[in-house]
């Protein structure tokens, strides 16, 4: 098989004690394919490492063996609810548990495919009901004041602008954190077209407009940068030199809703949440507001619809005359 071997997770000689070899080789194999045919971001590719390997744990104790490809064979929902019932036990909530069932659905039918599986107890298996969390915008003022040069909290000229930068591409732009901590000077070579070109989740790769105010932002922090910034190096650097991290910016931002009297939602992310609430509070469609943000599926978006209901609803009880 070309592509990279997958290296992430604790597939290691300990994972032995809970799987017959036959499965552990697929069990690879299903990893890799992840990584290089359907290249899913790396924090995912863990995820699903570690709920299929308690799930392998898990059926050691059920079966009273080490799980061999043949104990996947025709899984039952009985013996799925029994490994769900397990990880609730330890405390796992919904939404690790619907991910865990979602890797393990991945895995079989990866063996079905090569028919070494079937996967009708599995896909007869609901998930569990996932609890309904909205996205907390800022305010439109309270973001734009995050997004001020002068408003940050460092004293540091060059890395204030660095901080506002990095703020107005997550509020601008609707950026992921990780997203704009992986641009480099290559990616504003020269301005004229307006756009960015970013790689998301799994390779995507989407454009977004690139408004005059983060030109004007980007251009500010590299005329006051110390460094030599190399064209593919990485665009924001720590107080040091190296590749800022993302740790860094959140507790900049943890000082500045501190002092702004924010409540903690006020997350870098949530200026990415901002970014589509305000667009679509503007009269944004949601497909367009979806091909900004990079989401795979309208249905990530439609939350957004829920958040703006809500604040229509707050202005209702507030200004009527009835309420």
């Amino acid at each position: 098989m070309t592509g990279k071997i997958y290296s992430g997770g604790n597939s290691s000689e300990t994972f032995l004690e809970f799987a017959a070899p036959d499965l552990l080789a697929e069990r690879e194999s299903w990893l890799n394919h992840l990584q290089n045919e359907r290249r899913l971001a790396d924090k995912t590719l863990d995820a699903y490492e570690r709920d299929s390997r308690q799930f392998l744990m898990f059926l050691t104790g059920y079966i009273g063996e080490k799980p061999a490809i043949k104990h996947l064979a025709n899984l039952k929902p009985v013996d799925l609810r029994g490994f769900l019932a397990t990880r609730r036990k330890a405390g796992a909530g919904a939404r690790t548990l619907g991910r865990g069932l979602a890797g393990i659905r991945s895995f079989i039918r990866y063996l079905e495919k090569k028919n070494l599986a079937s996967s009708a107890g599995i896909t007869a298996m609901r998930s569990p009901r996932q609890p309904q969390s909205l996205p907390k915008p800022l305010a439109v003022n309270d973001a734009l004041r995050m997004t001020d040069m002068d408003e940050q909290s460092q004293e540091e000229p060059w890395i204030a602008a660095r901080d506002a930068t990095i703020l107005t591409l997550l509020y601008g732009c609707g950026l992921r954190i990780s997203e704009a901590l992986a641009l480099t000077p290559a990616d504003f070579p020269d301005q004229a077209t307006g756009s960015l070109r970013i790689a998301g989740k799994g390779g995507k790769v989407r454009i977004v407009p690139l408004l005059p105010m983060i030109d004007l932002a980007v251009k500010e922090y590299l005329n006051l940068c110390p460094y030599h910034l190399e064209p593919d190096s990485p665009l924001f650097r720590g107080a040091r030199g190296g590749k800022l991290q993302p740790a860094v910016l959140q507790r900049a931002m943890r000082l500045m809703r501190s002092a702004f009297g924010l409540p903690d939602t006020a997350t870098p992310h949530a200026l990415r949440h901002s970014f589509a609430t305000h667009l679509l509070a503007s009269g944004g469609d949601l497909r367009t507001i979806q091909e900004l943000l990079g989401h795979a599926s309208l249905s990530t978006t439609q939350v957004y619809t829920a958040v703006d209901s809500e604040k229509l609803f707050d202005i209702v009880a507030s200004a009527h005359p009835r309420a």
